[in-house]
């Protein structure tokens, strides 16, 4: 059982990855649900064992606050502070969130260098004229301009594939979050 200072001190403590504003924040939620308990009649034990492990909120508003920042803008910085926080609330989510991800990840990454290979093959047939003219045939100039055509095709629709896998796998970050939680509400 914990005093509501030692509550305070240990979220706190738990809460020193989040900026001081979003930790002030946080902070002054709980406080309010202390006053709000010892107005109800209830000792700080109550009120702190009813809200739960000051680490495990903490790592829950980590998760929250980096899950969030994707949403705003999905960096590969944010997406991996993201990832690392949800796997942080157990170790569960090591593999149900880490393997999707490397899933997920090496699908864009595969795309994007077919892409980006089509599009520089009329350059590799130069450089092979280059180096070896005698071997220069018009079909591989015509097929490598096709495939650059086809490959600036591919580049647009990864951009958007791109794009719909990132918020989709915010979308499961959240909902891992959520079952991970249980339904509990802190805040």
């Amino acid at each position: 059982m914990m005093t509501k200072d030692q509550f305070m001190a240990n979220l706190e403590a738990a809460l020193k990855k989040l900026p001081t504003a979003e930790r002030k924040g946080i902070l002054e939620d709980f406080e309010e649900h202390f006053t709000i308990g010892l107005s109800e009649g209830k000792t700080e034990e109550q009120i702190s064992a009813s809200l739960g492990m000051p680490q495990q909120i903490a790592k829950e508003m980590v998760a929250a606050y980096h899950v969030e920042k994707v949403e705003a803008t999905a960096t590969t910085g944010n997406i991996f502070r993201a990832l690392w926080a949800v796997i942080g609330l157990g170790f569960f989510n090591l593999v149900i969130v880490l393997g999707p991800f490397i899933a997920v990840s090496a699908l864009i990454i595969a795309g994007w260098v077919v892409a980006v290979t089509f599009v520089a093959s009329p350059l590799l047939v130069l450089i092979n004229v280059i180096l070896y003219p005698q071997n220069f045939k018009f079909f591989d100039l015509f097929v490598s301009l096709g495939l650059a055509g086809l490959g600036l095709f591919l580049a647009i629709g990864m951009l958007f594939i791109t794009r719909w896998l990132i918020s989709g796998f915010v979308r499961y970050l959240k909902y891992n979050m959520s079952v991970v939680k249980g339904g509990m509400k802190h805040v």
